[in-house]
């Protein structure tokens, strides 16, 4: 067991890669919290994962759960930050609204969650941290501006607490998916997926259980002298 007595938190956790997530970490051995702003939880693949309810882009619930679990287990060993939303217009054409949106649920609500979870690592002098950015946090194309503006926060602000925190025994590393099988590629149009995987050098769309396996690599102590890293996890996209 890779992960054997560990408690995790992965938020996103309803469907998608955060659902891999929970389920890989939860196989070998973490006790998963699997939060996502869905009212019930879905049916996983693993047992004994217990779901939460959680709007990321609320401080005051972030605190709440943190302090729920330090009450309930003591600790905070891993967080997977897996929570996030796409847009897909240019900076001209970006609704307020929808901007805001965006950059509340995949960078503010990553500020929210380092706020609430490094100190209760801090205090043990130990934890990992996985957040999942995107190749379009690293790399960049026309149109998405909101996406691209949040995904590129996340990278930084995921090599800003890794430099700030290492000290404190916290090792903070992304994760930049390509093109990924999840609801949130499903609801993209046919054209943009094709287009991808046509740039893609493996030539197909990847699965969110592939991603989860480098999220489980990196939350274990296998990955114990990794830290401030960003992973693709892309077919070659990036590599071109």
């Amino acid at each position: 067991m890779r992960v054997a007595g560990k408690i995790a938190i992965v938020t996103g956790a309803y469907g998608g890669i955060g659902k891999a997530s929970a389920e890989a970490l939860a196989r070998e051995g973490a006790t998963v919290i699997a939060a996502d702003i869905k009212p019930e939880a879905p049916d996983y693949a693993v047992p004994g994962i217990a779901y939460v309810r959680l709007d990321v882009r609320r401080d005051e619930e972030w605190k709440a759960l943190s302090a729920r679990l330090v009450a309930e287990h003591g600790r905070i060993d891993i967080m997977v930050n897996a929570a996030g939303i796409t847009a897909y217009e240019s900076l001209t054409e970006a609704d307020d609204a929808v901007w805001h949106d965006v950059v509340a649920v995949n960078q503010t609500g990553l500020m929210y969650a380092f706020r609430a979870v490094l100190p209760v690592m801090a205090a043990r002098k130990k934890g990992s941290v996985v957040t999942i950015s995107s190749i379009f946090g690293l790399n960049a194309v026309a149109g998405i501006a909101a996406y691209h503006a949040s995904k590129g926060a996340v990278t930084l602000m995921s090599r800003n607490a890794a430099v700030t925190y290492a000290r404190d025994g916290i090792r903070v590393n992304s994760i930049h998916p390509g093109l990924i099988d999840t609801p949130m590629a499903r609801a993209r149009d046919s054209e943009g997926q094709n287009e991808t995987i046509a740039l893609t050098p493996l030539g197909r769309i990847g699965l969110a259980e592939e991603v989860a396996n480098g999220v489980l690599f990196l939350a274990s102590d296998e990955a114990s002298y990794i830290t401030g890293v960003q992973l693709p996890i892309d077919g070659g996209y990036l590599a071109q």
